[in-house]
């Protein structure tokens, strides 16, 4: 397979320093805004790196669900490999690949878990469909067969026949704080912009620009 001969330029625009917020959340924001009313595919989609105890790195995409200044938001199940990871070891990179604009946004900060009554909150928006599947995979655990899962969720089903279904005790939100955001827009003979938002001692921004 040649792989060598496949190239493109990427044509979509600079990106100044004078363009950009002095608060990378609100710059963030701004560009997630521009993604969706672009309407790209799964503009919320992230790739969530983690690492382990053992030094070993993993990485899987989920939904952006929650942004304010306190940060970042997926949900998860507690027992998945990300959230023992996150248990061993908080430091996490997110990474936003909006590769139909050529743009990138790439995120490292602290993971933590996020109160039950906010994971109340958004599991009970879920459909119902989401809310049984939530509660029938045990997830990143082994799995014989597709059917055994099927059967687990017909079970719940039956269990949760009448009423609201209730928020599972090892399902909910995590939060990445960040301390680092990088911002990378693509640029005619690979001359990209990439500027970076570091987190001082003192809470505020330092911002500078990056080599491509």
């Amino acid at each position: 397979m040649d792989l060598e001969s496949l190239r493109r330029e990427y044509l979509h625009g600079g990106l100044k320093e004078e363009e950009l917020q002095a608060d990378p959340l609100q710059q963030f924001e701004s560009w997630l805004q521009q993604a969706i009313e672009l309407q790209i595919y799964d503009p919320t989609a992230m790739v969530v790196a983690t690492v382990n105890a053992q030094g070993q790195p993993s990485q899987r995409m989920v939904l952006l669900k929650h942004l304010d200044d306190s940060g970042f938001v997926f949900y998860t199940n507690y027992g998945s490999r990300k959230a023992a990871d996150i248990a061993e070891n908080a430091h996490v990179s997110l990474h936003f690949p909006w590769n139909d604009i050529d743009r990138q946004v790439k995120i490292e900060g602290q993971a933590s878990r996020i109160s039950k009554t906010e994971s109340l909150k958004y599991f009970v928006s879920r459909p119902r469909e989401s809310q049984i599947a939530a509660w029938a995979s045990e997830q990143s655990r082994p799995l014989s067969s597709k059917q055994i899962l099927l059967t687990q969720v017909e079970h719940m089903r039956e269990k949760f026949a009448r009423g609201e279904i209730p928020l599972p005790d090892f399902w909910g939100g995590i939060r990445v704080t960040p301390t680092l955001m990088e911002f990378w827009q693509g640029g005619e003979h690979r001359l990209h912009d990439r500027f970076e938002y570091r987190l001082q001692d003192d809470k505020s921004w330092s911002i500078q620009r990056l080599a491509p």
